[in-house]
């Protein structure tokens, strides 16, 4: 007997009733974009290997140690999704949508990434964010910032905070770069090994390193807000300001770094300590420079990416885990001739929109009703012999235990006494 083949590493099936609360989650974060005007965008999930080495850049771990990159029939190198924003910018770019003017997207599915398996990162996790393009101003920053803050705390995580920085724009990141080198060439022996090997070429990883000896030698760093041009610290102060009218609070974090020479001016994340140690929830920022780098016009753009497993995570750790909503109907028939009778009343309700259970096999109640449960159905149609002699069956409400008699064949009795349930 040959031995059962298992979902590769680092994936995994999403089943019931996880899948009915991951519907829900998403369905949540689908309300908070389209609130904001954003329109949904899919992409395919393998494209041109070039896009991600432009896009994503050659330096960066995603494209030099983490993509699922091959050959295709026709000798095309082709990589698997390892993020949304450069396949969003190409899909733009390819249907001239720039040309019409600013353009908001929002996005949500999986991506790719080949990396050491462990809790609560995976090889296919799932990405939820947000692309702004086509505004320069400090309010572009501050509604992706607002978008981002109503969906985390929509979902009760109390101790969620904003984090915020500037980076400048390019002549600002050169002084900067300049400074930071001599500050931490002495200290090159005692950095990890990936952030010696970044040094020279991108040295603003170092100080978004996670390693606590990179920790240690970048405390006295000097800071990228101390070397902003007027325009972007007169930027940066335009972001707070908006900020502060909308009572949204933050603290300014001048760790907060982008490697990617696309990013300009701010970038920010919502944290939470529910997990222990700080997790970053989401993270974003301006990127002023992609477009342009995909062989696009000057686009200005401000987006950001949240991983939806780590988000159930920490709603799980701090006790905001939304449950399995209650609804639909569990058939409950006791019976041959029960079966035949309540089968066509459960097609008659499914055609007028409400969502049915039903099971075939000659099950006593009790294990119906436990059907019913890990259905998380809100009512149930009891249908017995005692109920085929009477004509009638039994609505009955699984939440408040109360219950109600209907003709069997009157339908718009047995809707109306399922409506009165909130089903």
């Amino acid at each position: 007997m040959p031995s059962p083949i298992l979902a590769p590493r680092g994936t995994y099936d999403l089943l019931p009733p996880a899948s009915t609360l991951r519907a829900g989650l998403e369905a949540r974060m689908r309300d908070v974009a389209t609130s904001f005007g954003y329109g949904e965008i899919r992409t395919p999930i393998f494209e041109a290997t070039e896009l991600f080495e432009r896009g994503v850049g050659e330096g960066t771990d995603i494209v030099e140690k983490e993509m699922y990159t091959f050959v295709d029939k026709g000798e095309r190198r082709m990589t698997l999704r390892p993020e949304f924003t450069a396949p969003v910018v190409r899909a733009a770019l390819e249907h001239k949508l720039f040309a019409a003017g600013p353009q908001r997207f929002f996005y949500l599915g999986p991506i790719f990434r080949y990396e050491r398996p462990q809790k609560g990162r995976y090889r296919q996790p799932h990405q939820v964010g947000v692309e702004c393009y086509g505004y320069s101003e400090p309010e572009a920053e501050v509604e992706v910032i607002a978008l981002a803050w109503q969906l985390v705390r929509s979902h009760k995580i109390a101790d969620a905070r904003l984090q915020l920085n500037s980076i400048g724009d390019a002549a600002c990141r050169d002084r900067y770069r300049e400074a930071l080198l001599s500050f931490l060439r002495p200290l090159a022996p005692t950095l990890s090994e990936d952030s010696q090997r970044r040094l020279e070429r991108n040295p603003l990883r170092v100080l978004d390193s996670k390693d606590p000896r990179d920790g240690e030698a970048v405390k006295n760093a000097p800071r990228m807000l101390e070397h902003l041009c007027d325009p972007c610290r007169e930027h940066f102060g335009a972001v707070r300001a908006l900020l502060d009218a909308l009572a949204i609070p933050y603290d300014v974090n001048p760790q907060i770094v982008r490697g990617l020479d696309y990013y300009t001016r701010t970038v920010f994340e919502i944290v939470s300590n529910s997990l222990g140690a700080q997790s970053t929830v989401c993270g974003g920022g301006r990127y002023d420079n992609l477009v342009a780098s995909l062989g696009g016009p000057s686009v200005p753009a401000v987006g950001f990416a949240m991983g939806i497993e780590r988000f159930e995570m920490i709603l799980s750790a701090a006790g905001a885990a939304p449950e399995a909503m209650r609804r639909g109907v569990q058939a409950i028939a006791l019976g041959v001739q029960a079966r035949a009778r309540l089968l066509p009343i459960a097609l008659r309700l499914r055609e007028r929109g409400t969502a049915v259970f039903m099971d075939f096999a000659d099950r006593k109640i009790p294990a119906q009703f436990k059907l019913a449960e890990r259905n998380a159905a809100r009512a149930g149609l009891i249908l017995g012999s005692d109920e085929l002699e009477k004509g009638e069956l039994v609505v009955r409400d699984l939440v408040e235990r109360s219950e109600v008699r209907v003709a069997i064949d009157d339908i718009e009795g047995i809707t109306t006494a399922l409506q009165r349930m909130g089903v």
